[in-house]
């Protein structure tokens, strides 16, 4: 053991002078390395970057810009240039439509129709026997209740039935009129959709026109097309809307306002009506009764006629 014992004491002495300069020696970080592999970034600083992505035409190979999405809302000016022609006659069927509406909300009411006290007024003159002077109270005031009124004044000589007739008739001319003012708006609620239609085609045609044209077409080129379509079908659609609704409502108005008229220019008639068929003025026929002798119907019936045909020639 004494003759290795030199030895290892040699190779610790030198093994611990290796060591202990390493050891004693300051750590200085590493540089990092341009040659080597990259580090990995951090996988949340790289989520957190904008990526950006750059676009080139196809035909050019050149780099495009991207334009900065616009966030203003379309104005009534750009609107109208979109739509075009077809946009243009839409809207002035669009202010036809309103001036119409506000027209029939003025005119088609029931104070309009039937004045306030009218049919009172016209019955007491009427049950006075004062003929003239309710006449002069329908052309004071012209109104449908006012026509029908007059309408039936004119026939008081000929009795109620007369009256009441004529009444029926005034009621329906006076209703038919009513109905041909407010048809107008029906009219436009069919056009308007029709020209949106026809500007939907329109654009549709320009936007394919420029396929045909170029082989690879830019958007920007198309969008005017398609953009002009879409523009006169809302135009359409948003003026046949309202139209047709207008529409449907002043025509229930006039069937309401129509009957109320009717019952109450009745009402304006009943003394009338009363006083007449109470002195015979009304000319009923009634039906006889079962006795043995025909009635007026069937004294009216005309007998069965026996035809006689003429015989064929011997031959």
């Amino acid at each position: 053991m004494s003759r290795h014992c030199p030895s290892r004491l040699v190779f610790t002495v030198i093994t611990a002078s290796l060591l202990v300069p390493a050891i004693a020696r300051p750590q200085v970080p590493a540089a990092p390395s341009t040659t080597g592999t990259a580090s990995t970034p951090d996988v949340s600083e790289a989520e957190s970057l904008p990526t950006e992505t750059k676009l080139y035409d196809a035909t050019t190979g050149k780099l495009v810009e991207k334009s900065e999405p616009s966030t203003n809302a379309m104005t009534l000016r750009q609107l109208l240039r979109a739509g075009g022609t077809i946009g243009l006659v839409i809207l002035a069927l669009s202010m036809a439509m309103v001036a119409l509406i506000v027209e029939h909300m003025l005119t088609i009411r029931r104070k309009a129709l039937m004045p306030t006290g009218l049919a009172d007024s016209f019955g007491s003159l009427l049950s006075a026997g004062r003929f003239t002077e309710a006449d002069q109270l329908c052309r004071e005031r012209p109104s449908f209740l006012s026509a029908v009124l007059a309408e039936g004044l004119a026939e008081a000589p000929l009795g109620y039935p007369a009256v009441e007739k004529s009444m029926e008739d005034a009621s329906a001319e006076q209703a038919a009129r009513l109905f041909r003012k407010i048809e107008y708006l029906s009219v436009i609620g069919t056009i308007a959709p029709m020209l949106g239609l026809l500007g939907t085609v329109w654009g549709m045609i320009v936007a394919f026109q420029e396929f045909a044209n170029k082989i690879n077409p830019p958007v920007s080129e198309l969008a005017p097309g398609i953009y002009q379509a879409l523009v006169t079908t809302l135009m359409g659609l948003g003026v046949a809307v309202p139209a047709l609704a207008a529409f449907a409502i002043f025509r229930n108005r006039i069937d309401e306002l129509v009957a109320e008229s009717s019952l109450m220019a009745e009402h304006a008639w009943a003394e009338f009506k009363r006083a007449n068929l109470g002195r015979g003025g009304g000319q009923t026929r009634r039906r006889k009764e079962p006795t043995g002798q025909p009635t007026e119907r069937q004294e009216r019936r005309v007998p069965p006629v026996a035809i006689e045909r003429p015989e064929a020639p011997s031959s």
